[in-house]
């Protein structure tokens, strides 16, 4: 096994189950093993090893929302009118109870600081979200939105690196 407290490198083992889990993250420990070519006991150590090392930090099941009654996806830009850690502390902080919003990030290179993803149920939700939450945040000083037409990719696998 590569991964241990003092070289946390990636042998090809370790690289063929990060693969393989993030696309199958109910595999059985058995099936792993097959699929990777070890017996189930030092691939279990090994996952337990890519856990422990914060390889993989969790499973989850990937829902569609729209069965949720989920219908519209977008992706904003918010600006906002300070840059001070305080001023995104509380921003973070708000947005983070929202649980429309699926993911946030900070970013460089446009006009805006953050990124938001979310998922509402149509345009009135949309709205809702907006004039009720979001632009009630101190120090937001612009929204720019654009919707979601389609999903081209999601979910890939990250190929772990060498």
């Amino acid at each position: 096994m590569a991964i241990n407290e003092n070289s946390p490198s990636l042998d090809r083992f370790d690289r063929d189950i990060l693969e393989i889990l993030q696309t199958q993250g109910r595999i059985s420990n058995q099936a792993l093993a097959e699929q990777v070519n070890l017996s189930p006991s030092p691939c279990l150590r090994r996952v337990r090893a890519l856990e422990t090392a914060g390889f993989i930090t969790g499973y989850q099941a990937q829902i569609a929302p729209e069965r949720l009654g989920y219908s519209l996806n977008a992706v904003l830009h918010i600006s906002m009118d300070q840059h001070t850690p305080e001023r995104f502390a509380e921003f973070e902080a708000r947005v983070a109870e929202l649980p429309e919003v699926q993911e946030c990030l900070l970013i460089t290179g446009q006009e805006a600081d953050y990124q938001l993803r979310i998922w509402v149920a149509d345009m009135d939700d949309y709205q809702r979200l907006l004039l009720h939450h979001i632009t009630r945040i101190p120090g937001v000083d612009g929204v720019h939105t654009s919707f979601v037409l389609r999903r081209i990719l999601k979910n890939r696998v990250l190929p772990a690196r060498d």
